[in-house]
């Protein structure tokens, strides 16, 4: 009687070929280069990665009603940019990280953004965080595209600090003019939030050079340091003692209204004036009728009725529920001025040298230009408050 062995299917013996033989190494090392010829395949079919944005901002705290609105602005820049494809086709990822208004802090994030792939960043949104940071970029080689700090210490650097707003000076010459010319005022008593001294300290610097003169005076000024300062009443005893005919507040927009709360206890009929700071949603919300016919600079004119800034505005609206105010605006401007420079340019220039190339940018409310040293070019407008809203003015020169 004659046996014959049956090879089971599927079986080692089966696979390697006919006759049951052995399969060979060549074989072997065939099939292998096969699985990694079809596995880098299948990856290069996989998405592309993401161009990574870092976010860097105040959305915690006093002042965090700026930095969220900064980062809604910019979340709406990036998700109508990957709507249309992204860049290049690779989606855009924003990194969103809260400096807390702490510079250590803030310089731990960024290396942290650096390290996550973020050759970018929008922000920061406040000056003092971006005095603390221009050097920790300039060292990581990380471009910083700051939608709000103004300060002058970052002013004709030729660094990795871009922002879309301009210095103080050019917002401290129109409240000068509007308070001195237009409105007639004569002597001021000032208060500003030493917290943001980058900022605060060198806007009411450069407001007394443009205001001050043999018939006007700066009679009184107070600091304080937000989040530390809870009751107002004597600081606002202390500036009325001086006989002022305007009081002016240097402050975000929750301190700059419970300012006016105590100013206004007081004095109900004295002419009061803020920085741009305080210009958000947050002052009228909180300061009430303590706030009505209170003067400002603002980068955004709310009756812009140009329909570029009317689509941003109801979708931002439809996006977030609220209106996006300025802040909102610059952080939209900033993550689609990066978005354009990523996109457009030689491939051979390095971020930074793209967007030195670029001296006009388009934006929500036309266009502005960018300096040789990154700084914007955008010209103010004053507004006042009525009845709970911003109501332009006066136009930019």
């Amino acid at each position: 009687m004659t046996f014959r062995a049956i090879t089971p299917a599927g079986s080692r013996e089966n696979d390697a070929g006919s006759m049951g033989r052995p399969e060979s190494p060549r074989g072997r090392w065939t099939r292998w280069a096969g699985a990694l010829v079809l596995a880098f395949l299948l990856a290069a079919c996989g998405p592309p990665e993401p161009v990574k944005i870092g976010f860097i901002g105040g959305i915690s705290g006093r002042g965090a009603d700026l930095g969220i609105s900064g980062r809604n602005g910019a979340q709406l820049a990036i998700e109508q940019r990957n709507l249309a494809g992204g860049i290049d086709g690779r989606r855009v990822e924003l990194l969103v990280r809260d400096d807390g208004g702490d510079p250590q802090h803030a310089r731990r994030i960024l290396h942290e953004l650096a390290a996550a792939g973020c050759r970018s960043i929008i922000g920061p949104m406040t000056s003092s965080i971006a005095v603390a940071l221009a050097g920790e970029a300039e060292a990581a080689g990380v471009v910083m595209m700051s939608p709000t700090a103004t300060t002058n210490a970052l002013s004709g650097r030729d660094d990795h600090f871009f922002r879309v707003v301009a210095p103080t000076r050019t917002y401290t010459r129109r409240t000068a003019h509007f308070l001195a010319e237009t409105l007639g005022r004569r002597r001021i008593a000032a208060i500003y939030d030493a917290s943001n001294a980058a900022y605060a300290s060198s806007w009411l610097s450069d407001f007394r050079h443009d205001y001050e003169d043999d018939d006007r005076s700066v009679a009184i000024v107070l600091t304080f340091e937000s989040g530390t300062h809870r009751d107002f009443l004597v600081p606002a005893q202390r500036m009325l003692a001086e006989s002022p005919d305007a009081i002016l507040i240097v402050a975000n927009s929750l301190d700059a209204a419970l300012i006016a709360q105590q100013v206004r206890k007081l004095d109900p009929k004295i002419q009061l004036a803020a920085s741009e700071w305080a210009a958000t949603a947050r002052l009228t919300e909180m300061g009430g009728r303590a706030v009505e016919g209170m003067a400002l600079t603002s980068f955004l004119d709310e009756a812009d009725a140009s329909p570029a800034f009317v689509a941003f505005r109801q979708e931002y609206v439809e996006r977030f529920g609220r209106s996006p105010g300025f802040g909102g605006l610059t952080g939209f401007d900033a993550a689609n001025t990066l978005m354009d420079a990523i996109a457009n340019g030689d491939p051979g220039q390095s971020l930074r040298e793209r967007l030195r190339s670029r001296p006009i940018v388009t934006a929500a409310t036309g266009s502005f230009s960018l300096d040789r040293f990154g700084d914007g070019q955008r010209q103010p407008w004053i507004v006042t408050v009525r009845n709970g809203r911003f109501q332009t003015v006066a136009d930019p020169p």
